[in-house]
This record gives C-alpha cells, structure tokens and sequence, in this order.
C-alpha cells in the first residue's frame, strides 16, 4: 500500500504559527512520526507540502494511478478551494482530511470545508497524531498488499 501525505499552505510552519492552536511539534518532527509509523507498518508513504494551491493540485493530479490513498491537511484552502476539491474527486483515491486542531469549535469559516465532499473521513482536534490515525484508517479500509 502506498500512501500520500499532503499538507497545504503554513503547516511547513508547525511549531512556529500559533503554537497554542497547532502545538510546539515542529514540521520536520511531523514529517519523521509519519515515517516511522509507516515502515513500522509495512506502508509507503510519500509527503508533501505546498503554499500554492495550484502545485497541490497537480500533485494530487500526479498521484492517479500511483497512489492507494491520500491523507490531507489542505490548511487554508479547505475553507476556500474548489479546484482542489475537484481534484480529489477526478482522481477518485480514497482521502482522508486532517485538521490539527479542533476546527468545529473555532471561528465559523473554519467549520466550512470544500474538500471533506471528496473525503471517505475527517479527523479533526488529535494533533499530529490525526496523521497517523489517517494513515491507519486508510490501510484498513483500502487494504495491505497493494
């Protein structure tokens, strides 16, 4: 099974934006749990990261027919971008959306989100460790071996 971790604009700021909100955990250390967890269980993983929506969308385009499932954190854009949102449904790979903190009991824009129309799960307020919970829904439900 081959996962794609994506991460939208200002999660490359982890630990530095708002670490009240988002935690003290920085990018890199975020980026390392997801790769342990994964060859831990026997999953491969690809991560990315873009501050350009358009750059998420082609990645998201690229990941067709190389890719079992997505996890992503569209930061920003899930409350603004349709285009990623039409993404994710050309592609049709089964997704899951994270949000690192509890984005229901935050400002009202925050509860919008175009991109969970495209998603089979949303975990929201688990930290980074909704990652990992993302990655481990996907591996049961898309199933091992591929």
């Amino acid at each position: 099974m081959k996962i794609l971790v994506i991460n939208g604009p200002n999660i490359n700021m982890l630990g530095i934006r708002e670490p009240a909100i988002y935690g003290k955990e920085n990018f890199a250390s975020l980026i390392a749990k997801i790769e342990k967890h994964c060859a831990d269980n026997g999953i491969a993983v690809e991560t990315y990261q873009s501050n350009h929506e358009g750059d998420l969308v082609d990645r998201i385009q690229a990941a067709y027919g190389n890719i079992d499932g997505i996890v992503i954190n569209p930061g920003a854009y899930t409350h603004t971008s349709v285009a990623l949102l039409d993404a994710l449904k050309a592609v049709s790979i089964p997704t899951v959306e994270v949000h690192i903190s509890k984005v229901d009991e935050r400002e009202p824009f925050r509860q919008i989100s175009y991109v969970r129309y495209a998603c089979v799960k949303t975990i929201t307020g688990k930290g980074t460790d909704g990652y990992l919970e993302a990655i481990d829904y996907l591996a049961q439900t898309v199933g091992d071996g591929k």
